[in-house]
Order: C-alpha cells, then sequence, then structure tokens
C-alpha cells in the first residue's frame, strides 16, 4: 500500500505529570510491554489445569516461574523442546514485535497484502529466539498454525486475502494483533475493520473474527477515560456470532467476582459451551478448531473476563489469567495488552526480568510504534479532510 503524503505537523506528546491519565506514548509501551510479559508468566504453565498449576508451584503462580519440567525442558515434550520459564517470551510476543516491524516499514493502515510483503520475509529473517537460546528463523519457533502463513504465501503463491481459509481455527491471528489496536488507538470499529483485513491470509471463522475484537479492545481501552467495563461495551458492539455470545456469558460471571482464585472454575464453564478444544487441552476431539459460526476461541473472552475481575490492575488481570492454565500465554498476553492500554502500570520487576531473560529491548517496539500511530493519525486526519471536500462538493452540503 502506497503511503499517502501527510502535509500535517507533527504532534509534540503531551506532558505528563504523576496524577495526570498516561498519554498515548504511555499507553503503547504499556500495552506492548504488559503483553509481553503477561506471555512470559503465562509460558512455563501452559496447558496445565489450575489445579494442576497449584499442586506443582504449592499454591498460585504469583509471579515469574521457571520451567515446568525443570531442567528436563529439551527433552520433557520433544515435540516442543522450548525453555518456556524463567522469564523467556514465546510465540506470542515474537509475533507481536514482528507486526511492530511491518508498521515500521509501511507506516500506514495494513492490509492482506502487507502480511505477504513485509511480515512472511521477517519470519523467514534470522533473529534471537528466548525458547531456543539461538538465533534462528522465528519461522521454526512459531507454531503449526503460524507456519501456515509462509507455507500459503511464500510457497503457495495464494491471495493474500484467501490464504487464511483451511487453517485451523485457534488464537494465533488474535494473539499479535495489539499493534493494530493501539495505531488506531480510541477507535475501536477501525481497529477491527483493519485486524479482520491483517488476519485474512492467517485465520478464518472465528479465529480471525477474534483478531478484529482484540485489536478493537485494545484500541478502546487507549480511550481517555475508559473502563475495563466500556472496553468490554465496546467489543460487545462489534463481535459477532459465537465470539459474541462467548464474550457474554463469561463477562457476565467476571462481573460477579473480584477475586480470580473464586473465578477459575465459573469462567471455564462459561467458555466451554463455545470452545472447540473440549476439556482435555493437550487432546482436543475431532471436531476441535473447525469454522463454525457458533463457537469461538476461549482465550479472548476469558482474558476479557480476567479484565473486569482484576478491575483493569495489571498484576491482578494478568495473575488470574495465568492461573486460569490451558493457552494461559496468550490469555495473558491479551488481558496484558488490553490492562496495559488502559494505563495498568507492568511491575517494573518483572518487565525487567523479562527483557533480560528474554535479551529484548521491550520498550524499543512501543517508541517505534507510537512515532507510526502519529503518522497513521496525521494521514487519516487529511484522507477524512480530503473526502470532505470531494463530498461537500457533489453534495452541495457544508
Amino acid at each position: 500500500m502506497t503511503p499517502t503524503t501527510a502535509t500535517a505537523a507533527e504532534p509534540v506528546p503531551a506532558p505528563s505529570t504523576p496524577h495526570s491519565p498516561p498519554g498515548l506514548d504511555d499507553r503503547i509501551t504499556r500495552a506492548l510491554v504488559g503483553a509481553a510479559v503477561g506471555d512470559a508468566l503465562g509460558g512455563p504453565v501452559e496447558g496445565w489445569t489450575p489445579e494442576q498449576i497449584a499442586e506443582r508451584h504449592g499454591g498460585r503462580v504469583t509471579g515469574i516461574v521457571g520451567p515446568w519440567h525443570g531442567e528436563n525442558w529439551r527433552t520433557a515434550r520433544p515435540i516442543a523442546p522450548y525453555h518456556k520459564g524463567d522469564g523467556h517470551v514465546t510465540d506470542d510476543t515474537l509475533m507481536t514485535h514482528a507486526l511492530v516491524r511491518v508498521y515500521e516499514k509501511v507506516r500506514d493502515h495494513l492490509d492482506a497484502y502487507a502480511v505477504a510483503d513485509h511480515l512472511v520475509p521477517d519470519l523467514l529473517s534470522p533473529r534471537w529466539i528466548p525458547e531456543l537460546e539461538a538465533e534462528a528463523l522465528p519461522l521454526q519457533r512459531i507454531f503449526l498454525a503460524e507456519k501456515w502463513i509462509v507455507a500459503r504465501l511464500h510457497y503457495g503463491h495464494v491471495d493474500p486475502r484467501e490464504a487464511g481459509a483451511g487453517n485451523i481455527v485457534n488464537c494465533g491471528a488474535a494473539m499479535y494483533m495489539a499493534p493494530v489496536g493501539l495505531v488506531n488507538a480510541g477507535h475501536p470499529e477501525a481497529a477491527y475493520a483493519e485486524a479482520l483485513e491483517v488476519a485474512a491470509p492467517h485465520q478464518s471463522s472465528y479465529g480471525r473474527e477474534a483478531a478484529g475484537v482484540f485489536a478493537a479492545a485494545v484500541a478502546a481501552a487507549c480511550h481517555p477515560g475508559a473502563t475495563p467495563g466500556t472496553v468490554v461495551d465496546a467489543v460487545l458492539a462489534l463481535a459477532k456470532d459465537g465470539t459474541r455470545s462467548a464474550i457474554e456469558a463469561v463477562c457476565d460471571v467476571a462481573a460477579r467476582h473480584d477475586d480470580f482464585e473464586a473465578t477459575l472454575a465459573p469462567l471455564r464453564a462459561a467458555v466451554e459451551p463455545f470452545d472447540t478444544v473440549g476439556p482435555d487441552y493437550r487432546s482436543p476431539a475431532l471436531g476441535a478448531r473447525r469454522p463454525s459460526r457458533l463457537h469461538a476461541i476461549e482465550e479472548l473472552p476469558v482474558a476479557l473476563g480476567m479484565l473486569l475481575v482484576g478491575g483493569g490492575d495489571y498484576r491482578r488481570t494478568v495473575l488470574g489469567s495465568v492461573n486460569y492454565g490451558r493457552d494461559c500465554d496468550s490469555i495473558a498476553t491479551m488481558s496484558g495488552a488490553i490492562a496495559g492500554a488502559l494505563g495498568g502500570e507492568v511491575p517494573a520487576d518483572w518487565a525487567q526480568t523479562v527483557a533480560q531473560a528474554s535479551r529484548l529491548d521491550l520498550e524499543a517496539p512501543a517508541r517505534t510504534l507510537a512515532q507510526v500511530a502519529r503518522e497513521v493519525f496525521a494521514r487519516d486526519v487529511e484522507r477524512r479532510r480530503s473526502h470532505e471536500e470531494a463530498f461537500t462538493a457533489l453534495a452541495g452540503t457544508r
């Protein structure tokens, strides 16, 4: 997509005071850092139940923990020989940062072709992979559902707008859509539409829908004065089919609680009718992850539910997400991004540990995206003015 040249003066970030609400830069930083930290906290307990997590750790997880299998992390699960734990981010963060780099190159709204032209080459470029403790292609770490993007676009030459059809339906596209919401900060409708376009080469059905709704949630959280309740209201105005029903069911339960311990079982019960994976997360049934208008991914409704339970507080929201288990790295990635966009403060010690362990500058992508968001907004203003002038001339209105 060819960017439109902006003529508006570049806005100067408003100075913040200890009592002023966080501005754009702070919200973008907290959202992206919050997503990465939530990802790192959830990684080591992904796939387990709340009961198994409590037994393994002698109670609920309250911070960064080591690998589930200890020193045997390389061989305990040969299909996934990854160092999950000790502050290492997973593929959720790798994909999020990759999408930021796409925005850095395009410097405008993205479409399906931007994924083909920029995201695919990025996944084929060597980078430091924390879970592999080595430099490698991101393609060698991401899950099979994300490898699909490269297989379909790089090798299959499929139309980018149609490439997501046929992939398993999971949270893969949703988990890295926070940058779309941040570029469209304060405009959930625009974030929803753009994320559906960006997710088209990756997912279909309720997996693609979840990508749009998650991006909308992040955008809504950036709105001045936003609360967990207004975020949920904003996404319910946009969500369709089973995704909307699942969010309603989960958030109805969550609204009655302020302690995540008491909600772990009720939230699972609320989302279970919409989740195709089933009770055994590691052994899904034959009907799992197939397209449907009646179902939803589990991760996004639960992330929004934990946001309500935690009252938007970053620590409470993310720890609830982590101790929920199952796909909790993605749940905590999503809830951490939304809580951060609301202005929730990410514990500095967690962020520092994750940055050091993962060998990543967690704030650099945020600085990049904040600048891109300002440039995109300036272009949007010019495009809107141009349209207003054209329509006024056509319709004879003022």
